[in-house]
Order: structure tokens, then C-alpha cells, then sequence
């Protein structure tokens, strides 16, 4: 059962094992280790564990905050399903979403994403006919890039001494995917903007601009989703419910409102960790799961962050896109409502993703360059039972942190009524695009929340609120340092910094952390 650290749960003194947040990186990580016999202490921030993958409840609503869809899972020998079975006990049962699970809506026209290769391959060809070849060789060069991938993190893995040595042959494949941009690579296949707008439209599924963003990441997301997209039933709490009680069997626990104040150190070496009250728990094994960004910058010292190159190092990266995401609640259900389960992508005609991006940079009143649109109630089957007679939505858009800086410091809902109503702002201009698409539901809407960048922070604890931790650019796949054993002995990193965005990168970023740290093959064991 997790434990809440203001009810004074038992804390031992001495863990196998301490892991600094609850996200997916590190509740894998935590599976893992405690697989192998290993006691794991996991220690949460705030009130609730699980990061992106937490659900929040309001006014008789319940919202998934981070998971909308996942790839893969159907597959029961798939890498992804495999690893989710492994560490939940094969307790997260998956519903799929059906032949179409995202919807791709440029001005006027809509193009359906379908799941199976063939299937999409021939579909993308009905809509562009003259560009049949280059179809065939787009979803090649996805592949072949997936296929170095493997390569690239095992390398990540290994001694520095056995990196040295090879890891350039381990890398070098992979860079030559990643260190090329989304558009660059399609645009030398062809020259049709409308069929680039629309290969590229999953990209907020990883934050960055065909322009901006790194080949690899593209490819990894549009592969993920190539069999189609599936949804937790139960919703997303179940990856936190289920994976607790392997992390309890062997001693360890998940304690929620347990600030880490910082790393200890000694002698280049972490022991242990000091909470905000000054309370210590030690180990030999301390893994942080909150981003690189916040373990340099907040939970190791200054001079030690300085004199072994960490703030250096960070200077190469950029936090990625901040977002807000319109929570609504509706009365009836999804059938009465006829909510469908796939996605909607929804896009501006006659402009270029990037293009898009820049005006409303410049200018927010200027259009959404993208808005989402989700319907979890409609593709988990387990929520009538849960909250019959209503159904939930959840509208994402950019949002950039500049934009809510100036209430920086405020405190959650007591932000003021100059703040709510910028929020209330946004949240009209999305609801009209909901409308838009559904116009059955202009006066079924009960309730609805905005979170913001703010909000983000809050809860997530990204110093910009970013969804997606560091950029997925070229420059980002290039750091070597992007790895789970730092230079710190005893202290390692998981998450989705140190693989990529989303649940999938932070699954397996579990995976490479406690390789390196114990040397078990784990692939070998999940394929068992």
C-alpha cells in the first residue's frame, strides 16, 4: 500500500536501493530491482504517485493526466507488453482502440491513421496516389531506424571503459537517423508539403516541430502506434496499482509527499538522500527519476554539479514544448454522446507545422498551432461500471511557460482572477473547436479545468512546465552523457531524458537503469 510521509510511515534506515520519484521510469526501475531481490525505497513529492501516468478526481470525474494511448500492447511478445507484464505481474489489462486511432484533421480534410503497416501504407496511398513510392520508402526509413535503435541503448549500458572501446559501433548507425531533423529526412523523399503536413502530425506526441525535431524520435513514435493505439482499462492508476505490490514483496515501499531536499554525497560517492525535514535514509544505490535538469540543478550541490561538468553539459539541452490540457466532464455516456475512441489531430490549413508554431509564439491570440483531442472514457470499457452516465475529454494544445511566468511563485488555485481568466480564455477557444467536430455536445458540457505550464510544475515538478523532459533534437541524441550511471558512483538516472519522450522511452529508460546497475540481462528474463 503506498504510504503518505506525513502519516510517519516506518522508513528503515538503510534501502538496497533509493529511487528519487514515481513516474514510469522509475516505478520500472523499481520493479525491476525488486525482482532481483532488491528492498526499493520510492520517494514522491507529492500526494499522489505515478507522474503523467497519475489520474486526478473532480466533482465525480476522473481524468488521466499523461496516458492517452499506447502502442503495441496488443502484441503479447511485443518488447513493450512484455516489459509492462513483467513488472505488473501481468496485472494492466489493455482495451484496443480499434482500426482508426488517430484522426488527422487538416482545415477541411481528414486523413485516418489505421493500425497494421500494410493497412496504413494503403490507406496514406488512397490520399496521395502519385506519392506511392515514397509511402513505401517513408515507412521503411522508420524502420530501419527502430532497427538501430537496440544498438544505440544498449550502449548506454555499458562500463565506460567498454564504451570507449565500442560504443562508436554501437552509436553510429542510430546517429545517422537521429542527427538529421523530421523535415530533412522527408523532404529529401519528396516534395509534397500536404503529405509531410500529414506524416508529421503524431508530433506532439513527442513536442518538436518536423523542423526542430530529430528523425529517430519521429520515427519511433510513428512505429510505436503502426498496430494501433490501446488504453489501460481501469485508466492509468492501474500501472501504479498494479506494480506496488512487486515493489511491497520484496520490502519496499512507495511513499508519496516525501520530499528529497537533496543527494548526499561523500567522496564523489551517494549514500543517501536528505528529505526537506532533515530526516536520512541511506543506500548504495541512488536513482533519480525527475530529469536531469532538476537532479544537476536541485538535488546535487553546486560545486559538485560544477566541478564534474553537469552544468555544462546541460547547457547543450532545451526543456521541451510546456502544454495545457483542457479536463471536461459531461453528462451521459460515451454511446449517448457518441464519443468516438480515436483521436483527433486537428490542424490549420495552407501552413506548415513550423510555420504554425512560430506565429503563435510570436503572438498567442494568433490560432493553436495544434489542438488534441482525446475521449478516455470512450476507450476504457471498465468506466461505465465506474461512473455511469458520464464520460470525460481532454483538449491539449502548446502552450508556452513564458506566457505564465508572471505568476510564477503563486500558489496552486489561489493564482488570481487576472490568471483564471486568461485560463477561461483558452478554454472557450479549445471547447469551440471541440464544436466544431461535435456539435452534439455545445450544451452537454458539465464541468471543465485548464491546467497550465504552472500546473504543470506544480505537480510534475518540471521548472517549465515542459511534458516531454529535454528536446528531442539532433544535438539531444548526441550527448553521451544522456546515460544512467553518472559520474558519481552509486548514482544513477532513469526516465525519459535519458531514452525519449513519452510512457514507452521512460519504460525502457527502467530497463537500462537496472541493467547498468545489477548486470542482469533483463530482456533475457521478460522473454523467459
Amino acid at each position: 500500500m503506498i504510504s503518505s510521509y506525513k502519516r510517519e510511515p516506518k522508513i528503515d534506515e538503510n534501502y538496497d536501493a533509493i529511487i528519487i520519484g514515481s513516474g514510469i521510469g522509475s516505478l520500472s526501475t523499481a520493479a525491476l530491482l525488486s525482482k532481483e531481490g532488491k528492498k526499493v525505497l520510492v520517494l514522491e513529492r507529492h500526494y499522489v504517485a505515478g507522474g503523467f501516468t497519475h489520474v486526478f478526481k473532480r466533482k465525480g470525474y476522473e481524468w488521466d493526466v499523461g496516458i492517452h494511448y499506447i502502442g503495441e500492447v496488443q502484441n503479447q511478445y511485443s518488447p513493450i507488453r512484455k516489459m509492462f507484464d513483467y513488472i505488473s505481474n501481468k496485472k494492466i489489462k489493455w482495451e484496443d482502440m480499434g482500426e482508426v486511432y488517430d484522426k488527422i484533421i487538416v482545415g477541411q480534410k481528414t486523413y485516418d491513421f489505421v493500425k497494421g503497416v500494410e493497412n496504413f501504407k494503403s490507406k496514406m496511398k488512397s490520399y496521395f496516389p502519385d506519392e506511392s513510392s515514397v509511402i513505401d520508402k517513408y515507412v521503411q526509413l522508420v524502420f530501419d531506424a527502430n532497427k538501430a535503435m537496440k544498438k544505440f541503448y544498449l550502449e548506454k549500458t555499458l562500463p565506460n571503459f567498454l564504451s570507449s572501446l565500442f560504443g562508436f559501433f554501437l552509436r553510429g548507425p542510430y546517429l545517422k537517423y537521429s542527427s538529421k531533423t523530421t523535415y530533412e529526412v522527408l523532404s529529401s523523399i519528396t516534395k509534397n508539403q500536404e503529405l509531410i503536413k500529414v506524416l508529421t502530425a503524431q508530433y506532439g506526441d513527442y513536442g518538436l516541430t518536423p523542423k526542430l525535431s530529430s528523425f529517430a524520435m519521429h520515427a519511433s513514435v510513428v512505429k510505436h502506434y503502426f498496430k494501433g493505439g490501446s488504453f489501460p482499462v481501469g485508466g492509468s492508476s492501474q500501472i501504479v496499482k498494479t506494480i506496488d505490490p512487486v515493489i511491497e514483496k520484496s520490502g519496499g515501499q512507495i511513499i508519496v509527499r516525501a520530499h528529497v531536499k537533496k543527494i548526499i554525497i561523500e567522496k564523489n560517492k551517494a549514500i543517501g538522500v536528505e528529505l526537506e525535514d532533515g530526516k536520512k535514509v541511506f543506500s548504495n544505490v541512488i536513482v533519480s527519476g525527475v530529469g536531469v535538469f532538476n537532479t544537476c540543478n536541485q538535488l546535487i550541490s553546486s560545486k559538485i554539479s560544477k566541478k564534474l561538468g553537469f552544468k555544462k553539459q546541460l547547457k547543450s539541452l532545451n526543456p521541451s514544448v510546456a502544454h495545457g490540457c483542457l479536463y471536461i466532464g459531461l453528462k451521459g455516456d460515451a454511446k449517448s454522446l457518441k464519443l468516438p475512441k480515436n483521436n483527433l489531430w486537428i490542424y490549420q490549413d495552407h501552413i506548415d507545422h513550423d510555420s504554425a508554431v512560430e506565429l503563435y509564439l510570436k503572438d498567442q491570440s494568433n490560432e493553436f498551432p495544434l489542438v488534441y483531442i482525446s475521449f478516455p472514457s470512450a476507450k476504457d470499457p471498465s468506466w461505465n461500471d465506474r461512473y455511469p452516465g458520464r464520460s470525460t475529454i481532454d483538449i491539449i494544445t502548446l502552450l508556452p511557460y513564458e506566457s505564465f511566468e508572471k505568476w510564477e511563485g503563486s500558489s496552486w488555485k489561489k493564482r488570481g482572477p487576472e490568471y483564471e481568466n486568461t485560463k477561461e480564455d483558452i478554454s472557450k477557444r479549445l471547447l469551440e473547436h471541440l464544436f466544431n467536430h461535435l456539435p452534439n455536445l455545445r450544451d452537454k458540457i458539465d464541468y471543465y479545468e485548464l491546467s497550465s505550464p504552472l500546473t504543470t510544475k506544480h505537480f510534475v515538478n518540471y521548472q517549465k512546465g515542459e511534458l516531454y523532459g529535454i528536446d528531442h533534437s539532433p544535438q539531444r541524441f548526441e550527448q553521451k552523457f544522456l546515460r544512467p550511471k553518472t559520474n558519481i558512483k552509486g548514482l544513477y538516472l532513469t526516465g525519459q531524458d535519458i531514452v525519449s519522450a513519452g510512457v514507452g522511452g521512460a519504460l525502457f529508460s527502467g530497463l537500462i537503469t537496472s541493467a547498468s546497475i545489477t548486470g542482469v540481462n533483463f530482456m533475457k528474463k521478460i522473454y523467459q
